[in-house]
């Protein structure tokens, strides 16, 4: 029986085959963790786009706080298109996005890379249609509402409480609000009055 071979040592005791494998580690390129996820919020979207006989032209943009329409198969097959706002990108679930339609002012969360790529997620180009930006001063910085009570007058003339939970960085006119009543979350466009 031969005795056991010890690999030669290199600097500081550590085996030249140890420092070869650390060496040969350290090259490996791992892919850029925003390739890695399925994330379209904050990255730019860009795609080739041809109309008649026109050179392709490369479009880009981004989705937070742009109006898109989102097709919806409904009943029978049928195709039905709300229009709506990309709100934000939901903590923690890097593809899932909030968004809110004009048919149903509730906060929804939907992964939307999908929809975007088959073609039943368009950005709609006057973004502006559906939360009004509000006018404000050069300098001006708008109070956030976020824990702060509001009362609701329904149609009725009834009243109901809740309270401001979150303010939407990409539209700051736009609030999430939670009411006392109801278990859903509603998306809320405030404008000042004069």
């Amino acid at each position: 029986m031969s005795p056991p071979t010890v690999p030669p040592t290199g600097v500081d005791g550590v085996s030249a085959y140890l420092m070869k494998k650390r060496h040969t580690h350290r090259k490996q390129r791992r892919k850029p963790t925003f390739l890695t996820h399925r994330n379209i919020v904050g990255c730019r979207i860009q795609h080739g786009w041809k109309e008649g006989n026109e050179p392709v032209e490369q479009w880009k943009d981004s989705l937070v706080g742009k109006a898109v329409g989102h097709v919806f198969e409904g009943e029978h097959g049928k195709k039905d298109e709300w229009k709506g706002m990309v709100l934000a990108r939901a903590p923690i679930m890097d593809t899932w996005f909030y968004i809110t339609y004009e048919k149903d002012p509730v906060l929804y969360m939907y992964t939307l890379l999908d929809d975007y790529k088959d073609g039943d997620l368009r950005i709609i180009p006057d973004s502006n249609y559906y939360f009004p930006t509000a006018e404000q001063e050069p300098g001006e910085v708008l109070d956030s509402l976020v824990g702060k009570q509001v009362e609701h007058a329904k149609d009725d003339g009834s009243k109901r409480t809740g309270i401001f939970i979150h303010q939407v960085v990409a539209k700051p006119s736009v609030y999430f609000i939670k009411f006392d009543d109801d278990i859903h979350i509603y998306v809320y466009g405030l404008v000042k009055t004069p």
